[in-house]
């Protein structure tokens, strides 16, 4: 077997640590590399029953003789074996409680979520909507009320799991006798079992059903989200807690404004003797008119900032910004008496272009 870390590194001792250190090396490491405070980290269990093996070993002084003399040989080619359910070894170490969370029996797993596509406007996402619903779930038996057992009847203590919900099993390595638990499978881990399954729904307790259900789409949200709507899933078996409704948003694209977060852009096309001489525009952005002022002398590219022209920014106050880029508009014709009349200014700026060609410096590009 390939042991690719040293078991006293593992714990943060030394090779002449005594067994008091050893325990207290454990305890602190055990604590803060438990897989309930790692939830979000896959590798967590891996650690967790590395600093097990490692406490396992070193704490017998047999198995601990046995490794120091041998190193990674000295150990069962199974060494991870003896884990099973490594929440039973952390248990039993600190007196049968996770984190101070008593072990209760197990019962039935809540109801399964539901998801759905929502398709939305650009409006309706920008400022909320209320939408009702079909949705398709499993729901309580009206027969049976979701008992799963047949009107006049009643569900049994599992026979199996003796009303436990769990299984125990002892398993023996060179570690000593490890039991572990898993959930029974005659009842589920609800600890009871129906004699007499409801006609209706086969014991179950479930049955197919549409319900009407109004949701509320708060403003600002993007394509992509998901909105959870709490205990619209299916119901749970036996009196379970239900599952979640889950909406995920399709947002429509606008014709005119593109989205960023919560702030838009738009293309803002002006005519090029506007853009010479200056003027003040009136736009129309998603929340009504503004008035957007063009200085004299601006060129295309130029972008313009539109302060709370934007979306409303989700779960808090504000607005984001709306962008216009300015896109200056050269006619590729003229009317004869516009034509002549920009002759007259050319002449008189000395950009006349009959004649032959002007004279033109090049710059570099800012």
């Amino acid at each position: 077997m390939a042991q690719t870390r040293d078991l006293y590194e593992v714990l943060g001792v030394s090779r002449e640590a005594t067994q008091e250190e050893i325990k207290k090396a454990y305890r602190r490491l055990a604590r803060q590399h438990h897989p309930d405070v790692n939830g979000g980290d896959p590798d967590a269990e891996r650690r967790f029953k590395e600093i097990a093996l490692a406490y396992e070993t070193l704490s017998d002084p047999e198995k601990r003789r046995r490794y120091d003399m041998f190193g990674g040989e000295g150990l069962s080619p199974d060494m991870f074996s003896f884990m099973g359910d490594f929440t039973d070894i952390f248990e039993a170490f600190f007196g049968g409680s996770t984190f101070g969370r008593t072990r209760t029996r197990r019962g039935p797993t809540r109801g399964r979520d539901r998801r759905l596509i929502l398709p939305l406007t650009f409006e309706e996402a920008a400022f909320g909507v209320a939408r009702d619903l079909k949705v398709e779930r499993l729901g309580r038996c009206a027969r049976c009320d979701g008992s799963g057992a047949e009107p006049g009847t009643t569900a049994s203590r599992c026979d199996r799991c003796q009303g436990s919900g769990e299984l125990s099993e002892v398993r023996r390595s060179m570690f000593g006798t490890v039991m572990t638990s898993r959930p029974c499978s005659t009842c589920g881990g609800g600890g009871e079992v129906i004699p007499d399954p409801c006609d209706r729904c086969g014991g179950n307790g479930l049955e197919a059903r549409v319900d009407d259900v109004t949701v509320e789409i708060p403003p600002g949200v993007d394509d992509g989200i998901e909105v959870r709507v709490e205990a619209r899933g299916d119901d749970g078996p036996r009196g379970a807690r239900p599952g979640d409704l889950l909406l995920s948003l399709r947002i429509e694209p606008h014709p005119v404004f593109e989205r960023r977060g919560a702030d838009l852009a738009a293309t803002l096309p002006v005519p090029f003797t506007q853009a010479i001489l200056g003027a003040d525009l009136e736009v129309d952005t998603i929340h009504g008119p503004e008035t957007v002022r063009i200085a004299p002398g601006t060129p295309s590219g130029t972008v313009l900032r539109v302060r709370g022209g934007g979306v409303p920014h989700l779960q808090r106050r504000g607005r984001g910004d709306l962008y216009l880029q300015v896109e200056v508009e050269l006619p590729a014709s003229l009317p004869k008496r516009e034509r002549a009349l920009l002759e007259q200014l050319a002449e008189l700026r000395g950009e006349e272009s009959r004649g032959g060609p002007s004279r033109a410096t090049l710059r570099r590009r800012s």
